[in-house]
């Protein structure tokens, strides 16, 4: 890529021009070596400096720092987790999985203290999330949701109809769920902003330099190798692209579609006075923001899985399926039936088997790793990174014991049964979120897919 202003919104916005750092240009030793210049990596580093400012830090980025799902996603900064806290209950005990989502919350308010003790103006606003229900069976799904708030105590509010509507003045509103525990944010411009304050402190960020290969305290690159007590693979949404990698986590593409900028009457209109961020209980999964000059910036699955884990510029970008969330934004808001699009974009984003996302160490090899965020990213790198950080340089804290830590998720399948579970998968959602809002009822389709995902 030659113009990095056509990656999203979000890089289009940024402020001067967008320049790769210079790639790796032989061996080198450090004590830790980062695979992956986005949240994840830039977080990692950011605690182990803190920790240990001696320590030599290099990050080797195929592209540039942010390339990835860290300058593309649709800017929430939410505690959020990928597997659902009844799930993570059964796996790890009651306790365990409160803490996990308690530290998920508490990521949040660190993402949001860094960004100002770093002078980062990401554009945040903390205005919590509205999940719309639209039908029947998405207001059993938000009546279930507030339950099991009740349970773990994660501060979910079951609102009516009215109250749903004047935070999200959307079509056929039947009541939604709403957290606080969220914040609309920049994303391109808190990734960049890391990266220069990781490199004002020391640490090397080599750009266009693709790691091939992770080896025992080793990344060989197409550049030469960096050499490292610790290697941290970073990598998430591409993560198949590394040798012997293929099947850890499985690249899908989300997509996303951004309005010219709305004039305050039509703001009055929709409503989200305090860029709340907000989806609805439907199967396939859409979100969107308000952002903070004035578009409406709205985002969804929908895009296939590309046999043999393949990741290419071009599938960054579907006709189809921004066509399908243009037609979703105006369905939902008719005041916006003229509005203009000016921006579409996308990019992968990395699932485990499991859906469950993790971080982890190896002492006797060096290697370390995060990821399988599944698109909710943007909080949970920052926990992935102060985690890594004490688990690097062995401290001892209430991070390194969370349920999430340590965990492996067994590889996806073999081809072609990666691609076609997949697709099905989607498609399976598809016919599921259109039964319901036919019939009213509980989709047995989704719930049967959930449970073959191990969701």
């Amino acid at each position: 890529m030659t113009d990095y202003r056509q990656l999203s919104l979000w890089f289009d916005q940024l402020p001067g021009s967008i320049t790769p750092r210079a790639a790796l240009t032989g061996d080198l030793d450090v004590d830790v070596a980062i695979v992956g210049a986005g949240y994840t990596g830039l977080w990692t580093a950011y605690y182990l400096q803190a920790h240990d400012p001696s320590l030599r830090i290099a990050l080797v980025e195929s592209e540039i720092a942010g390339f990835g799902a860290s300058g593309r996603n649709g800017g929430w900064c939410s505690a959020l987790f990928p597997v659902s806290i009844a799930t993570l209950a059964a796996e790890a005990g009651h306790a365990a999985a409160t803490a996990q989502y308690l530290a998920m919350r508490a990521s949040i308010d660190e993402v949001l203290r860094v960004a100002t003790a770093e002078g980062i103006d990401a554009d945040i606003a903390r205005g919590g999330t509205v999940v719309l229900a639209r039908s029947p069976a998405q207001l059993a799904r938000a009546r279930a949701e507030a339950v099991e708030s009740d349970e773990f105590g994660l501060d979910v509010t079951l609102l009516g109809a009215d109250e749903a509507r004047k935070r999200v003045n959307a079509t056929d509103v039947l009541g939604a769920s709403f957290t606080p525990h969220c914040a609309a944010l920049q994303p391109a411009k808190l990734v960049r902003g890391l990266a220069e304050v990781v490199e004002a402190r020391g640490a090397w960020i080599f750009e266009r330099t693709p790691a091939l290969r992770l080896e025992p305290h080793a990344v060989r690159t197409a550049h030469g190798t960096v050499r490292a007590a610790t290697v941290v693979r970073a990598t998430e949404g591409y993560t198949a692209r590394l040798r012997g990698a293929r099947r850890a986590l499985a690249p899908v593409y989300s997509l996303i579609v951004a309005t010219e900028p709305l004039p305050d009457s039509v703001w009055d209109e929709i409503g989200l006075r305090e860029r709340e961020t907000f989806s609805d209980h439907r199967h396939l999964i859409v979100y969107g923001q308000r952002s903070a000059d004035g578009r409406l910036v709205f985002g969804g699955r929908g895009a296939p899985y590309h046999l043999g884990s393949r990741i290419r510029s071009e599938y960054d970008r579907v006709p189809a399926v921004f066509a399908a969330l243009e037609a979703t934004v105006r369905e939902l808001f008719p005041v916006l039936a003229t509005t203009r699009f000016t921006h579409r974009w996308g990019g992968p984003l990395g699932i485990a088997r499991d859906w469950h996302a993790s971080v982890g160490l190896d002492r006797a090899t060096g290697l370390a790793r995060a990821g399988g965020y599944v698109g909710d990213g943007v909080s949970t790198t920052n926990l992935a990174g102060r985690t890594l950080a004490d688990l690097i340089t062995e401290r001892s804290s209430d991070l390194t014991t969370l349920p999430w830590v340590g965990h492996r998720s067994r590889n996806w399948e073999p081809e072609p049964l990666r691609w076609i579970g997949a697709n099905l998968g989607l498609q399976a959602m598809t016919w599921a979120d259109h039964a319901e809002n036919r019939g009213g009822r509980p989709s047995r389709m989704a719930a049967l897919v959930n449970a073959m995902m191990g969701r």
